[in-house]
């Protein structure tokens, strides 16, 4: 059993802290996935790099499904999500830490153009509409808010479909919805619920996305940001562990029995 799994993003390759790590190479129906598990302060954990050893994925070159079902199968039971991420509302500060609280994703896609859904099998028994208040676990929100350094609470997560980032008319749709945009955590989100494995998202914004200001985010600030991510993320998690409780799965996926 996996206490909890880490799906870390751009800038995020590795996990130092995982003691006694073990590789490994799952075997999912939709493909490969590679899962190093190990312990930290005497919890199993698993951590998954969703863009690949030195971001050999582009976000649509992401398996999202084989990577989700891999976990599934190791038998986790919650996930924390991290991603770097631009920032849609002016008024909010970069290079800080954001427990997000929904979601704004309607295209419901795969990179594939395919429905984002672990349900794609007419005879698959556990197939169903995935029901939710939040698509967020609200038990594990708050051992992240509670173990974070005064961090953005009131969030929505955008996403859009990479690899190309946005253009300012596009920008200035998704901040009618959004406060933050990346491009990877939308479908992890849908199909740890439709699996049943309590999820939880953190940001730190690292530029102000295109055209939310004046002038753009120098390239700079950027990449400090991007760099100054991974140990706060690091950070962040290890505190997380210290007084970690395993979530409910506070979802309901209706079946017609």
């Amino acid at each position: 059993m996996i206490e909890l799994a880490i799906i870390s993003g751009s800038g995020f390759y590795d996990f130092p802290d995982l003691e006694k790590g073990d590789n490994k190479v799952t075997q999912t129906r939709f493909g490969t996935a590679s899962v190093r598990t190990g312990f930290i302060g005497g919890k199993r954990m698993a951590f998954l790099a969703r863009h690949g050893k030195g971001h050999s994925l582009l976000p649509n070159m992401i398996n999202y499904r084989a990577n989700l079902m891999a976990l599934k199968e190791l038998g986790t039971q919650a996930i924390i999500a991290t991603t770097v991420c631009g920032v849609l509302d002016p008024g909010l500060p970069l290079a800080r830490l954001v427990v997000f609280d929904d979601l704004y994703f309607p295209d419901n896609r795969l990179p594939s153009g395919e429905a984002c859904s672990i349900f794609n099998d007419t005879e698959e028994s556990s197939k169903g509409h995935y029901i939710f208040s939040s698509p967020f676990s609200e038990e594990l929100r708050q051992q992240i808010i509670a173990a974070a350094d005064n961090p953005i609470t009131d969030a929505v997560y955008a996403h859009a479909c990479g690899p190309r980032f946005n253009s300012k008319p596009e920008i200035r749709l998704l901040q009618s919805f959004a406060s933050f945009v990346s491009q990877t955590a939308g479908p992890e989100i849908v199909l740890a619920g439709e699996l049943e494995m309590p999820f939880a998202l953190v940001g730190f914004g690292v530029d102000y996305a295109n055209g939310v200001k004046e002038e753009p985010t120098p390239v700079e600030v950027l990449s400090k940001n991007l760099r100054n991510s991974k140990g706060i993320f690091i950070e962040l998690i290890k505190k997380v562990i210290k007084s970690y409780t395993v979530p409910r799965f506070t979802g309901f996926i209706y079946r017609f029995d």
